[in-house]
Parts: structure tokens; sequence; C-alpha cells
């Protein structure tokens, strides 16, 4: 192998541990350059990025019934910005009588001025934003925020020159099952990496942030909660690679679809235990952990199952083809 290239290498090709490591040199150089690609356009767009993080906590903001003590204050001034403007249309109406002196016309017209500045000046709600402590945190925060995205955008590529690497170690049978397989990683990555967004993150930070909200003043640091959300992403995704494993194990004949109806009871307890040693071991999180892996689970089943209908009858097929050859060749001749 040239170094510096990279060319497809067959299950035959003998390949000498330098030409491997150069091969494996080149693959981790295109995964770094890919990164770093990456990254670039994530820092970039940090602030586009950083909303995007922030959406599952702005949405637990201002909740019907929150006693959150910030968001009362903030309700409590839009209260006033109401009351000021109803003071400065009442004092604008009474500088327009004419009944009224000249200089208490002066008056009113100032009280009215006075009461639409103050009620311009009330800051409008804003919902639930992380907060920093330390000085240099907005940018390590940033840094890693754009650094885990990165990753995730990178990741298909790397998953591809990992399984450039070594697909050419599988024989021919165990390939055919490990491509079609392995070509399903990535997007089921991006599948839980969704499905966590959308549907775990809401609610579990719902709950976890609105939990005694009467007794305490809840302020978020950024880089925990930043943390917690790219934890349970990654591990939705990671997560989702279920389905993968189980039909590899019954593909290559390790495991059949019955052995995993009868350890039903045992799966159950490992995915609790699973959802409860990830971030969030509040009932919300580990429940909205554990539906997807159970669905997932019974549906790997179900797959496994339709996929070994289809190979048994593939087989019977051939056996019936082979027979019927066998039963119309020509006899063996009795002469030399």
């Amino acid at each position: 192998m040239a170094r510096g290239a990279l060319r497809p290498v067959s299950h035959d090709d003998r390949l000498s541990l330098v030409e491997h490591l150069d091969e494996l040199r080149t693959r981790l150089i295109i995964c770094i350059a890919a990164f770093l690609v990456c990254f670039a356009v994530a820092f970039w767009q940090n602030g586009r990025l950083l909303h995007i993080m922030n959406r599952p906590l702005e949405q637990t903001a201002f909740q019907k019934g929150s006693q959150d003590p910030f968001e009362k204050a903030a309700g409590f001034q839009q209260k006033e910005k109401v009351l000021y403007l109803q003071m400065a249309a009442a004092y604008r109406a009474l500088a327009a009588d004419d009944a009224v002196s000249p200089e208490t016309r002066a008056k009113f017209d100032t009280l009215a001025r006075n009461a639409a500045a103050t009620a311009a000046a009330v800051p409008p709600p804003t919902a639930k934003r992380p907060v920093t402590l330390g000085v240099g945190e907005p940018f390590t925060a940033t840094f890693k925020v754009a650094a885990w995205a990165a990753l995730l955008l990178a990741f298909p590529l790397i998953l591809y020159q990992a399984y450039a690497f070594v697909l050419p170690a599988f024989d021919p049978r165990e390939r055919e099952v490990a491509l079609p397989l392995m070509l399903g990683v990535p997007f089921l990555f991006i599948a839980g990496v969704v499905f966590a967004y959308y549907m775990v993150l809401p609610p579990a930070i719902n709950f976890l942030q609105n939990f005694n909200d009467d007794s305490y003043d809840i302020l978020l640091q950024a880089r925990d909660f930043y943390s917690f959300e790219v934890m349970i992403l990654l591990a939705m995704g990671a997560l989702f690679q279920v389905p993968i494993g189980i039909l590899a194990a019954t593909r290559l004949g390790l495991i059949t679809p019955r052995q995993l109806r009868k350890w039903r009871r045992y799966a159950l307890v490992i995915i609790a235990v699973v959802a409860a040693l990830l971030p969030g071991q509040d009932p919300v999180t580990m429940t909205m952990l554990m539906l997807p892996m159970l669905v997932l689970y019974e549906g790997s089943i179900l797959f496994a199952s339709l996929l070994d209908r289809r190979a048994r009858r593939a087989r019977a097929r051939e056996e019936a083809a082979l027979a019927t050859a066998g039963d119309d060749g020509d006899p063996p001749s009795d002469t030399d």
C-alpha cells in the first residue's frame, strides 16, 4: 500500500504490520480532519448552536402554577407594565380636559410621559438560560458544546472509517451479515439523538427544574446543564444500537428469537438498571429512557423472527431445488 493512500482491502489480502499501521494512521488523519472542519463550522455558528441546546430549558419557563421566585418576579413586572400603561393613558385623558389649567395639563403630560417611559423600561419576560460563574466559563462552555456538536456531525464519517478498517478481517459470510447492519448504525444513532432531544429532554428538564421550585432559587450552571444534555443525547444514540447487536447475534446464530423472548424479564431488569445509571435518575427521565429501549428490544425480536423465517424458507427452497435436480438427473450407467 502506498504511503498516505487508501485502497479497498479484501479478506484474502495479506498486509504487513507497517501497512496496517499506515492505513490506520491515514484513516485517523481523515477522522481528525473531518472533526476539525465540523468543529470550525459549529464554533462559527455557536450562537445558533447554544440556542438549540437552550431550547429544552426555555420550554420549562413560565409553566402554569410555577412557584419559581424569578418567574414570579417577572410576572409581577409585567403586571406593573400594564399598570403604567393604564396610568399613562389616564394622564393623557386628564391632560386633554379643557377644564384643566395649563399648569395642571403640563403636569399631567409629564406624568403620562414618565409612566409610558417606565412601562417601556420594563424588561420582557425571558425564558430560562444557563448561568456562568467563572471568568472563562462562557468561552469554555461554548467550546465544549461546539466540540460535542462537531463529534456528532462527524460521527457518520468516523464510523465509515472504522468499518472500512475492520471489515477486511471478516470472512465473506460474516461480512454479508455485518455490512448491512453497520450501515444502519449512523442512522439509528441520529434517530436516538433526535428522539432524546424532542421526547426525553423536555419532560425531564421540566420535571427537574420545577421540582420543589418554591423552596429554591433555581440557577442552572451552564457547565452542568450542557453536560447533562450531551450525556442524555449520546446515551440515547448509543442505546438505539440495541437492534444492531440483537440482529447481528441472531444472524450469526449466537442466539435465537425464541431465547430473546424467554429472556424478556431479564432484559427488563437490565434496561431498568441502565436507565438508572444514566444522568437524571428521576422517574420521568428513567421512564422516557426505558420506553424506547423496551420498544427497540421487542421490535428487534420481531424483525429477527421475520429474517429467521425468510432464511428458513430460502433454505427450504434451495434444498427442494437440489432434490429436484437430483431426481431429474440421468441414472448412473452400469457400463464402464
